[in-house]
């Protein structure tokens, strides 16, 4: 009986009901189906209900997650174009070769996976042969994001197509010697393969998101037209653990980014075990890609599963199959026939009967090998689908077992990723699992050998003509030979010569004029990229807004609420600047896009990305290194860079070592200039290093950290003395001498080398002052721009001397003759400086910001470090009375002097 109190169920619509009868109508019929034919039968209906509804696009909250079944049905597969016989073949070859590469290389102990390309074979072959874009056709072709450990695969295929020898494959992960295969996409260190880095995991999908994004803004700025190139990126499901991995899907889905698939290799297993042991992970990922906006094609079970789901009238197969954990899925694989009909169809009557119909070959052969991601035709209709698909990115979740066709001692076993070879006996019997023409004598002092049908062999033929029709070979890097950007007119760079006069200007606000007055070149402005992680206005770039524009596919579709005001905030379909949100790892994505368009799309671009220093290098220099192995080219800007010169922040933004981190990375040229002129050399120097005329043996392929400050502060003019732009860009000058600061020292006062990076350099300038005024000590004062480039300069010189070549290094040859003790100091870690400690012929010594970061002012930070123009005066004294060259009680005099 029904309460009359209670609360109906229209009282908890916000909506109003204007047909409560029709509502009660749908109730009851739901009611009904439920009662009459179970509630299988109504969540069915309800599921094919809401996906009309969805189709019809009627508005409506997605249906996140369905039945654990293809998203496909097999009726409605189309056939697969071409021969799939040999393709067959074709695929055959390489797993074997795959297989064998890598246990010929585990004699020597140096690793290599073989079970991932195996689970993954028919992923990459059915795209190589069907899908994938080569470059060697109009536009630029695909992009393709290959799985780190799937790399044997993939030099197994360029083997077999004559892209590779034997001698290639057997120095797999032996590179030192020359004809070396990276272990994995490594564009680095092979740059005619690779175009993109991708196995530290996570950052692929990041990367592949952005690179999409990034295609369409190429095309919507008129640069290039690439809207036919796709991205494709091949991750496996544990990756998606990774928080990087999903970091930016409703981006991809918000901007409908049908340029992009995700094709996601569901075998259930990590590196060490299952992904979701208790769970689903299908199911999770369909849930959160759909929730995020994505289309979703599961592709799951293989035709042999065709006859089960026939045989299931009650719905219980789909209840068992949501209900079963994946480890048990994966414990399926390794067991037979009975426990799988105990296990699997015992717990139901309905599925008890269904098994009766089945004999154990059937079992075995649904339950051991049936999955979607091992059939081509499953493979190739899901890529069709993807392809197809108009209005949002795709997610192909495709089922695998890894270690597939590796034999009973591999397929879904939990160390499989940890076992780098198989047995001769392993290989015969994949041999004729796979049926290749390998004879037993072909195994040499128990050497597997590679297989190959012939460079004229039907299969290669075939082969090379498929990817002959796609334009060309795959994967494949290819930087088109592009004219060097002419540089931008001098009166840009000249304008900071003169500095500032009374005015303070920071650093950053001198980079910001810099490049607002680049990007207005004729020749290369418009190949400026500004990216930036929200905060422009932090930065000072809001006067770039009106005259760039900030890119939004979508334009803008309101009315900014500063409209009426001279910086207002416009969004453009072709706007130049990327501004990300907080994102620094997606803004890194947006730069290594754009920093690597020279070679992806025959497009020179001059990204530079501005951000807290602290959030750079710290949090997503994980990007910086994939940017250094993608041979990217750009600007990297730290701002409001500094221990103790962001004002109140404290430990979490005051960034101290932000440059002993980029002297990590081979790729990264580091500066922390102090002046405005300091920042025009330093960037006109890498626009013609990065891209202009090379000199000989000159890298290119580097990229500029520069640090800057939001310390207003007078801006010297440039000196006039020679090579000081050569000492800008070496990392080192002299500023000036006691003498031309106008200090007058004694003739034979004691004398001191005062080295200062980026904003120190004016605590050593005030110190210089003290020191004259205060103690008669003379000290001259050097501009020490990179600490990073002197010492990389210095390992050059020493590396020379080994190979018997008399070389000097520049920071000794700028010092040399200098007199005193060299004292440096930075806003940074002491660290950054002693740097290049070992290569001075003074007595050496440094201060810096050591310890974690405080909220305070400038002058109390600076004073609690120990950095100030006082402690200097003191470290300064106390350099001078160790060689007894001013009195020691001095530096006990200048310690309560200054209340130290």
């Amino acid at each position: 009986m029904t309460d009359p109190n209670a609360i109906q169920p229209s009282e908890l619509d916000q909506l109003p009901d204007r047909d409560p009868e029709e509502t009660a109508e749908w109730r009851a019929s739901l009611d009904a189906v439920a009662e009459a034919a179970g509630p299988h039968r109504a969540a069915y209906l309800m599921r094919r209900t809401l996906e009309r509804a969805e189709g019809a696009g009627i508005a409506l909250p997605k249906l996140l997650e369905t039945d654990y079944v293809n998203t496909i049905p097999t009726a409605a597969e189309p056939a697969v174009p071409g021969d799939p016989e040999m393709e067959a073949r074709i695929t055959a070859w390489n797993r074997w070769n795959a297989a064998a590469m890598v246990t010929r290389g585990s004699k020597y102990g140096v690793g290599g996976h073989i079970a991932t390309f195996a689970s993954a074979a028919w992923l990459y072959e059915t795209g190589f042969n069907h899908f994938f874009q080569g470059k060697e056709g109009d536009g630029s072709g695909d992009q393709l994001y290959i799985q780190g450990h799937a790399s044997p695969g993939i030099y197994a295929r360029a083997f077999l197509d004559g892209r590779l020898t034997e001698e290639h494959l057997d120095n797999f992960r032996r590179e030192a010697g020359g004809n070396g295969l990276p272990s994995y996409p490594h564009p680095r260190r092979l740059p005619w393969l690779w175009e993109f880095p991708t196995v530290s995991m996570g950052l692929g999908p990041l990367s592949a998101i952005y690179q999409a994004r990034f295609n369409r803004y190429l095309t919507n700025r008129g640069i290039k037209d690439v809207s036919s190139s796709h991205v494709w990126a091949f991750l496996g499901d544990g990756e998606m653990d990774e928080p990087e991995s999903t970091a930016a899907l409703a981006l991809a889905a918000r901007e409908e980014l049908d340029n992009l698939t995700f094709v996601i290799n569901c075998n259930l297993q990590r590196l060490d075990g299952p992904v979701r042991a208790n769970f689903k992970i299908v199911q999770e990922l369909e849930a959160q890609f759909r929730g995020a906006g994505w289309n979703v094609v599961k592709t799951l079970w293989g035709t042999a599963w065709d006859e089960l789901f026939r045989l299931d009238t009650t719905g219980a197969l789909l209840r068992r199959l949501r209900e079963v954990p994946d480890a048990q899925i994966q414990t399926y694989q390794t067991r037979g026939a009975a426990y799988i009909r105990e296990d699997f169809f015992g717990t139901d009557p309905a599925l008890v009967e269904m098994a009766k119909l089945l004999g154990d070959d059937k079992i075995l052969d649904c339950f051991h090998f049936s999955r979607g991601g091992h059939e081509p035709r499953k493979v190739y209709a899901a890529y069709k689908a993807a392809v197809e698909h108009k209005g949002a990115p795709t997610v192909i979740l495709a089922q695998t077992v890894k270690g597939h066709t590796l034999g009973d001692g591999f397929a879904s076993k939990n160390a499989n990723h940890q076992m780098k070879k198989l047995t001769v006996d392993e290989f015969k019997t994949m041999r004729d699992l796979l049926g290749l023409p390998i004879r037993d004598a072909d195994f040499a002092d128990g050497t597997v050998p590679y297989g190959h049908p012939g460079a004229d062999s039907p299969e290669v033929r075939y082969l090379q003509e498929r990817r002959a029709a796609l334009g060309g070979p795959a994967p494949a890097r290819r930087v088109h030979p592009v004219a060097p950007l002419p540089a931008p007119a001098a009166k840009a760079f000249a304008a900071f010569d003169k500095g500032s006069g009374s005015q303070n200007v920071a650093t950053t606000m001198a980079f910001v004029r810099l490049v607002k007055d680049l990007v207005r070149d004729k020749e290369s402005g418009r190949r400026w990229v500004p990216i930036v992680p929200d905060e422009a206005r932090t930065f000072g770039m809001e006067s770039l807004f009106p005259s760039l524009g900030i890119y939004s596919p979508k334009g803008q579709t309101y009315e900014p609420v500063d409209r009426d005001q001279l910086m207002y905030y416009k969004e453009a379909r072709n706007g130049q600047i990327l501004n990300e949100g907080i994102t620094e790892a997606g803004s890194m994505a947006d730069f290594i896009a754009a920093s690597t368009s020279y070679a992806t799309h025959g497009e020179t671009m001059i990204p530079f990305y501005i951000f807290y220093s602290m959030f750079g290098w710290q949090r997503t220099a994980d990007q910086m290194w994939q940017l250094g192995d993608q041979l990217g080219r750009g600007f990297l800007v730290g701002a409001t860079a500094g221990r103790t010169t962001l004002t109140g922040e404290g430990l979490q933004h005051a960034d101290g070592h932000s440059p002993a981190l980029a002297a990590t990375n081979p790729a990264a040229l580091t500066y922390d200039p102090a002046f405005a002129y300091e920042v025009a050399v330093i960037v006109r120097e890498g626009l013609r290093r990065m891209y202009g005329e090379a000199q000989p043996g000159e890298d290119q392929n580097v990229f500029y950290y520069l640090t800057v400050y939001n310390e207003p502060l007078p801006q010297p003019a440039k000196p006039s003395a020679s090579g000081v732009d050569e000492g800008i860009v070496k990392g080192l000058y002299r500023f000036n001498t006691a003498e031309s600061a106008g200090l007058s020292p004694a003739a034979n006062a004691p004398r001191i080398q005062l080295l200062g990076s980026g904003t120190a350099i004016h605590w050593a300038l005030r110190a210089q002052r003290l020191l004259a005024e205060e103690w008669g000590v003379a000290a001259d004062v050097w501009s020490a721009t990179s600490w990073g480039e002197l010492r990389r300069d210095a390992m050059e010189a020493d590396a020379a001397l080994l190979r018997g070549e008399e070389r000097t290094p520049y920071v000794r040859q700028a010092l040399h003759g200098a007199e005193g003790p060299v004292l440096a100091v930075s806003d940074y870690m002491r660290q950054v400086p002693d740097q290049i400690a070992q290569w001075v012929e003074q007595d050496y010594s440094s201060l810096g910001a050591d310890g974690f970061g405080l909220s305070d002012t400038r002058e109390a930070a600076r004073r609690h470090f120990g950095v100030d123009a006082e402690s200097i005066v003191v470290a300064a004294l106390a350099q001078l009375a160790r060689r007894g060259e001013v009195k020691a009680t001095a530096v006990k005099e200048a310690r309560e002097k200054y209340g130290l």
